[in-house]
């Protein structure tokens, strides 16, 4: 059925097909609206869910660790300082193997204030033990929550996982969607696989223990466990994503290749910017441009030999990092991209563009820009740069 929807009214329908036992959460612009929305689905009847309103995120984060610790089908919503807020309890989800799925709409961290989109509130929490799914439009945002649920109660998995969309620039703008029958849905996620939890084991008399104190004895153990988890996502995330287009006509992997495989040159983005992206390498194509792009849609897991084998036969690769690293040197993905290519026998030169920081628009013209260093780079066999800032008044 197509219908026009912001991303952050097709996460809270997503959620409602969904109908998850338990969402407890507390509103941030600009994901105010994903659960205000389904608040009213709520008092509306049309989902079984127990809303739980608290008094902060990390509240919000703890009753979600609480109802998934009971067995509970468990979702929330949050954006930046929501999510900081939450830093103490994203490990602890993680690390007691409990499958939340959290909608995250991306905005810029204070200070100073700014509540437009960057990276800098998902790509800060990139080793807190979540999965991590980066959305283009407002198709994808629906699309990505309904797999998540699939991925994370998956028996290899079973870790939380937040699926995010660029604030303002998807969740406030209307874009036509296929949104599937609530039928649909209700038959792909299923029902929740069984799991220890501590209502079953209080019905069953037989204790568990969540949360207990794990010193040098076994914490190494149950830490190498939860990485093993994670490295089971890498075959789990892509066999979800084909059944998804199986069945609906839209397949999903790790990442979008855009006319990448002749290319000379190519850039490696996230979020919307990719559609920007997606244009500016057609029109330079017109013009006999040998460029490409790399969507990357999973950054946790991270894809690291699909994406060296996606890139090996490049020139020169330019990541695009919506997010400052603030370490004197790249952003956050740049490094992880260096560290994919670096066993390599020839690898392509890698350079860092950090742009759109607190909301600054990208123009075609900057990514044209990005594209033209990069052939000057392939032409020359020269780095001039490590680093460069795109659109900022210097």
């Amino acid at each position: 059925m197509k219908v026009a929807k912001t991303a952050n009214e097709a996460f809270a329908e997503a959620m409602r097909q969904i109908n998850p036992d338990v969402v407890a959460a507390y509103p941030i612009t600009p994901a105010t609206e994903i659960v205000q929305i389904f608040s009213q689905f709520v008092a509306d009847g049309l989902v079984k869910t127990e809303f739980i309103a608290v008094e902060s995120e990390h509240s919000a984060m703890s009753a979600c660790i609480g109802a998934s610790a009971s067995g509970a089908r468990t979702m929330t919503g949050t954006s930046s300082q929501g999510l900081a807020l939450m830093w103490e309890m994203l490990y602890i989800a993680s690390a007691l193997r409990l499958p939340i799925i959290m909608a995250v709409v991306n905005r810029a961290l204070s200070a100073p204030i700014n509540i437009h989109c960057d990276h800098s509130d998902t790509l800060g929490a990139r080793d807190s033990g979540w999965i991590q799914i980066y959305s283009e439009n407002v198709q994808e945002t629906y699309d990505n929550v309904i797999q998540a649920v699939r991925i994370a109660e998956h028996p290899d998995v079973r870790l939380p996982v937040m699926v995010t969309t660029d604030g303002f620039i998807l969740s406030h703008c209307l874009e036509t969607m296929d949104m599937l029958t609530d039928e649909e849905v209700k038959e792909f996620v299923g029902e929740p696989p069984e799991r220890e939890n501590l209502l079953k084991s209080a019905r069953e008399d037989k204790p568990i223990t969540i949360g207990a104190l794990d010193l040098q004895d076994y914490y190494f153990e149950h830490k190498r466990q939860q990485a093993e988890a994670m490295k089971n996502a890498l075959k789990v995330i892509p066999e979800i994503g084909k059944e998804f287009g199986e069945k609906f006509g839209r397949s999903y992997g790790f990442f979008e290749n855009y006319r990448l495989d002749d290319a000379e040159v190519g850039i490696v983005v996230m979020g919307s910017t990719a559609g920007t992206g997606k244009e500016v390498v057609d029109e330079m194509r017109k013009k006999g441009k040998k460029v490409g792009l790399l969507k990357l849609r999973i950054f946790r897991p991270f894809p690291f030999n699909q994406i060296s084998q996606a890139l090996s036969h490049l020139k020169v690769v330019g990541v695009m990092d919506r997010a400052d690293g603030v370490n004197s040197y790249c952003g956050p993905l740049f490094p992880e991209i260096c560290t994919s290519l670096y066993d390599l026998p020839e690898r392509p030169k890698v350079v860092d563009f950090i742009y759109g920081l607190g909301g600054r628009d990208i123009k075609k013209s900057d990514i044209e820009g990005i594209f033209n260093d990069l052939l000057k780079i392939a032409e020359t066999g020269k780095k001039e740069f490590n680093l460069k800032y795109i659109g900022v008044r210097e």
